[in-house]
């Protein structure tokens, strides 16, 4: 008789780590925590554009999305304060899922016609409210997984994350043609109240960690600590670095295969929306299995240089012009490697967070990786008409190197913190 682990299949070991509770739970919010987002832009400004509301009038309405951004700012007191139910994190969690659960429902029971403003005021409360619960979700899922987990919970909160904007993006277009925006927005809401479910069934961080004492140690402390560490400016750098390769390339895609490379509207939506969303939901669960065998350092090089090698495939795209099996190996690839790259990368962030300022700390390292993202898009189309679309690529993998050399030279640390 065979031995029973023999017959055990290669990647047995790496995909049980998905099954557990505190895996679950983190998919559950993960969902929870996207949501509330499109209810706030996409869905809000279709809605709004079938009401007859004027453009400009819109166009003031992506406001609302602001506290996504400063969200860093209240960070300090999610850690300070503990609510007087469920513990830390799952209190504020609960806190704030029954707070949008209010608020959507809310949003839905108005008409953007006759009360665009109040309906802003209301938009603006989701947000924020929205912000603060991922504020603390990112705070509970890098309290609660162990380090061996933090790769497959990354993977399975972005699945959750993307899955739900799903729902109350376009899923929830669909619904509103068949029982109308307010059914649709009651819907989403009871969609939020059903989270809670999964916050109440979570496990509770390590409840021996003090939180800070005042205020004003939440707001310092986790600056301090984070900058008494060996290397802590390096880790800073690398966060800003490590998908900026990524962040060029990503920052014109669309433009380029629609203007670059002449496919249509239609084309760059079914494959570069539509199969490049599958690509990178398999990239993040797989980043997050391989996780597991390869640890955090190992990872994030294998993954940066899948990256880097994916923004070639579109500097062959832009070489050999309209090729659609090109199109479809490019847009695939890339998106197969930044998925893998985001579960690495969440993983990293986790990793840096001292448990008693998680908030604090993720918040602030978070809006600092974003810092790339949001400033190369600028220069991209400046470069784009200096050099053209061949060299622009080029140039995107070029861009991606400085990040792999500052991993490199920091091994050791990272192979600490994956440990930790």
């Amino acid at each position: 008789m065979r031995d029973q682990h023999t017959s055990t299949s290669p990647m047995k070991p790496y995909l049980d780590i998905f099954r557990n509770r505190r895996i679950a739970v983190i998919f559950l919010l993960g969902f929870s925590s996207g949501l509330p987002l499109a209810l706030t832009s996409g869905t809000l400004q279709a809605w709004m554009t079938v009401s007859g509301v004027d453009l400009a009038t819109i166009g003031i309405f992506t406001l609302v999305g602001l506290p996504y951004t400063w969200k860093f700012l209240w960070a300090p007191l999610m850690d300070r304060f503990v609510p007087p139910w469920l513990g830390r994190r799952r209190g504020w969690i609960a806190s704030m899922q029954l707070a949008l659960m209010v608020s959507i429902a809310f949003m839905g029971s108005l008409n953007p016609a006759n009360a665009p403003w109040a309906l802003a005021a209301l938009a603006l409360i989701v947000a924020f409210t929205s912000a603060s619960q991922d504020v603390v979700f990112d705070a509970y899922r890098t309290d609660v997984l162990q380090p061996a987990e933090r790769g497959a919970g990354a993977a399975v909160s972005v699945l959750g994350y993307r899955l739900a904007m799903l729902v109350s993006g376009a899923l929830a277009l669909i619904i509103a043609d068949q029982i109308g925006w307010q059914h649709t927005y009651w819907l989403m809401a009871g969609l939020m109240g059903l989270a809670v479910l999964a916050t109440l069934w979570g496990p509770e961080p390590d409840g021996h960690i003090q939180p800070p004492r005042t205020l004003t140690e939440a707001v310092v402390e986790p600056l301090r600590e984070f900058f008494s560490r060996n290397g802590a400016w390096g880790l800073l750098l690398l966060i800003v670095l490590y998908k900026l390769g990524d962040a060029f390339a990503g920052s014109l895609t669309t433009a380029f295969l629609i203007r670059g490379v002449e496919f249509t509207p239609t084309e760059v939506g079914a494959i570069n929306k539509g199969m490049g969303l599958i690509a990178t939901l398999f990239g993040v669960v797989a980043g997050g299995a391989l996780m597991a065998k390869l640890g955090l350092f190992r990872s994030l090089l294998l993954f940066g240089v899948l990256q880097a090698i994916s923004n070639l495939t579109f500097m062959w795209l832009a070489a050999a012009g309209k090729d659609y099996g090109l199109m479809v190996l490019a847009v695939g690839f890339e998106n197969l490697a930044g998925g893998m790259g985001t579960a690495a990368f969440v993983a990293l962030l986790m990793s840096m967070c001292d448990h008693r300022f998680t908030a604090s700390q993720y918040a602030l390292l978070s809006a600092l990786a974003a810092v790339g993202r949001v400033y190369v898009g600028p220069s991209s189309g400046y470069l784009v008409e200096a050099v053209g679309w061949t060299t622009f690529f080029g140039f995107t993998f070029i861009a991606a190197l400085p990040g792999l050399g500052l991993l490199w030279l920091m091994r050791g640390r990272l192979e600490a913190l994956g440990r930790a």
